[in-house]
């Protein structure tokens, strides 16, 4: 497997701010982006393109108030296929930042994979270690910023997402579908690692 380096993430610029109010030692809810974030329309990077997934602001400013860090790990495989840029993908990931701070609600880091091991163009036509379901951007992320995975959670979309929050250590990890849970209700399950199927029907748990 060619493994290249995980692509540095977009930090927020009120950094040093997040950090101060974050507890420690430091946790986060790591966040997929299609599909949890933003409504996946397929390749959204334009903002004209977004819709947000009800209940997303609400739900990471409950976890900001106990002390979470909140970070993106996203695959974005329409970089290598050629359908935007790195530099789109930024600016996009910058306004979005901004919105979650408009929101009460910002943002530590986005971090992202633009490579895909069949169908990409150039340097991104690789088997890399950063693309979910592998652990790479997770791994950076508890690296760069001291995070305890034993105190964090993963919400995605996909069962690669899942497969990456349990092969980094993280205590939990969701898979949701359409919707999402109310901070409280999940906070309470995971606390004593009781959320099941019979909580919410579009959710799935890994105990990992």
């Amino acid at each position: 497997m060619n493994n290249p380096a995980v692509r540095s993430p977009y930090i927020d610029p009120a950094v040093e701010k997040i950090l101060l109010l974050a507890a420690m030692p430091r946790k986060a809810l790591f966040l997929d982006r299609d599909g949890v974030i933003n409504i996946d329309h397929g390749y959204v990077h334009r903002p004209e393109q977004t819709d947000w997934l009800p209940g997303i602001f609400e739900l990471c400013r409950k976890a900001k108030s106990e002390g979470m860090l909140l970070i993106v790990v996203t695959n974005q495989a329409g970089i290598g296929r050629g359908y935007y840029s790195e530099q789109q993908f930024l600016e996009y990931t910058a306004w979005m930042h901004q919105v979650f701070s408009e929101q009460g609600a910002p943002l530590l880091a986005t971090y992202y994979c633009p490579h895909h091991p069949e169908a990409a163009v150039g340097e991104y036509l690789t088997a890399c270690h950063c693309r979910k379901p592998q652990p790479g951007m997770l791994q950076a992320a508890m690296r760069d910023w001291g995070i305890d995975p034993a105190l964090s959670l993963m919400i995605g979309d996909k069962y690669s997402d899942m497969q990456a929050a349990q092969t980094s250590g993280l205590s939990f990890s969701l898979e949701v579908e359409e919707r999402l849970p109310a901070w409280e209700v999940l906070r309470i399950k995971t606390a004593t690692k009781g959320l099941t199927s019979a909580d919410f029907s579009e959710i799935r748990l890994v105990e990992n």
